[in-house]
Formats: C-alpha cells, sequence, structure tokens
C-alpha cells in the first residue's frame, strides 16, 4: 500500500484523487466518486469534498492509499 503526506489538516478527496494522478482533472475526479468508484476506509464514499485525514485509507480502481501527516 502506498502512503501520501499531508502538511495540512486534511485534503478534500476529490483533490487527493487529482494530486494522485487517479484522474485527469477535478472534473473527472467529481465523475469517479459520483459513479461510487472511491471508497474511504473501505466504504464508498459519495461526497466530493470528504475531509481525509492522516491514517484514512482511500480505494480506487485496485490502488490504495494510506494518508498520513507530515513530521513537520
Amino acid at each position: 500500500m502506498e502512503t501520501f503526506e499531508i502538511t495540512d489538516e486534511y485534503i478534500q478527496l476529490n483533490q487527493l484523487i487529482k494530486v494522485l494522478q487517479w484522474s485527469n482533472d477535478g472534473a473527472h475526479s467529481n465523475f469517479l466518486i459520483d459513479e461510487g468508484q472511491v471508497k474511504v476506509n473501505g466504504v464508498k464514499e459519495l461526497r466530493r469534498r470528504n475531509k481525509i485525514y492522516p491514517e484514512m485509507i482511500v480505494e480506487f480502481n485496485s490502488q490504495k492509499v494510506k494518508v498520513i501527516a507530515s513530521n513537520e
């Protein structure tokens, strides 16, 4: 499983999908979420701007990433 480090308190789900390059752009990220293709902690997530905090796991298309906090 990959990890993704954030420096803020959280990252929005649609932004995370875009940054991870699981989508081409923000509109595509929103489409993937709307279609129920994204899971957060094993549960289908339909909220585009769901706040993703450290220790949460996001899944899409057999890919998984665990969000971790920066050590700064």
